[in-house]
């Protein structure tokens, strides 16, 4: 097996773009990160780690980060994850920014995780698991009222605000107000993202989407307010969002869910998103 390090976002897409391509969604995050480097005012400025282990002339897994971020890593085509990551991970040793975590496909992600802790010593825990759908037709959402609309410049200090209390939320992570404005910048102007409000006299929710791949794109930050829920606002506003992004030529939408919240997992269900795979996160603390 042979280890590849890239430099450029384009280099790195030509030597794994087949491997992600043929399992879209379970690294719709990596595709859609590759398609983002240098597009999107979101993600972070520094140089990023792309490498990809290749056996026989094609590539069989990947990896890239993009620091403060943790490792994403691939599906692994063929072998036993642990052997097959090794390289990688001996690779990662020698980069400039050591890993906060890792997340991927669960048995790759938890592979790397073991192997790292063995490398260096430093032990792991479980984060966020999720599962992974995909889309293909929505099932219209009814009864519901009110109407999708894009989020404007009008709508910043909303979207800060509504950006940091998801972050807080679904990341557990604390997001302050230069953070928040940086994150609502990015989905009102970024190439690659964009950010809607289902309206009712008032904005009551939002979602966005980021990430394209090469045949869909992913549907992220859903977020109503607590004292807004249980009136189908979230349902409605992922269904119209995801026909939207349909209607302009995408095979499919995917979106991430935590496990640990059985609700948002049955409203995607209900509005015709189908569970594709499960993908772990591993914190290094």
């Amino acid at each position: 097996m042979q280890l590849q390090r890239f430099e450029k976002a384009e280099d790195f897409y030509a030597g794994a773009g087949r491997l992600l391509a043929q399992r879209e969604a379970e690294n719709c995050l990596m595709l859609g990160l590759v398609a983002s480097l240098g597009r999107d005012p979101g993600l972070p400025p520094e140089e990023p780690y792309m490498a990809t282990v290749g056996e026989g002339g094609e590539a069989i897994a990947a990896a890239l980060m993009t620091p403060p971020f943790g490792l994403v890593v691939s599906t692994v085509a063929r072998g036993d994850p642990g052997e097959v990551l090794a390289p990688i991970v001996d690779d990662v040793r020698r980069f400039r920014v050591t890993p906060p975590g890792v997340v991927g496909p669960a048995l790759v992600s938890r592979a790397f995780a073991e192997l790292w802790q063995a490398s260096e010593g430093q032990p792991y825990r479980k984060g966020t698991a999720m599962r992974v759908y995909r889309l293909r037709r929505v099932i219209p959402v009814t009864g519901v009222p009110g109407a999708l609309r894009t989020a404007t410049d009008r709508d910043r200090e909303l979207l800060s605000q509504w950006f940091a209390a998801f972050n807080r939320e679904a990341l557990g992570e604390e997001t302050n107000p230069e953070q928040a404005e940086r994150l609502t910048e990015a989905y009102l102007q970024g190439e690659t993202r964009g950010i809607y409000l289902w309206e009712d006299g008032r904005p009551v929710s939002m979602a966005g989407h980021s990430g394209p791949t090469p045949n869909g794109v992913r549907v992220n930050a859903v977020y109503t307010p607590p004292g807004l829920r249980g009136r189908g606002y979230a349902s409605a506003c992922v269904a119209t969002l995801s026909q939207k992004l349909l209607d302009k030529g995408r095979r499919y939408c995917f979106l991430f869910t935590d496990l640990a919240n059985p609700t948002s997992n049955r409203i995607y269900r209900a509005v015709g998103y189908e569970a594709v795979a499960d993908v772990d996160e591993y914190k290094f603390p």
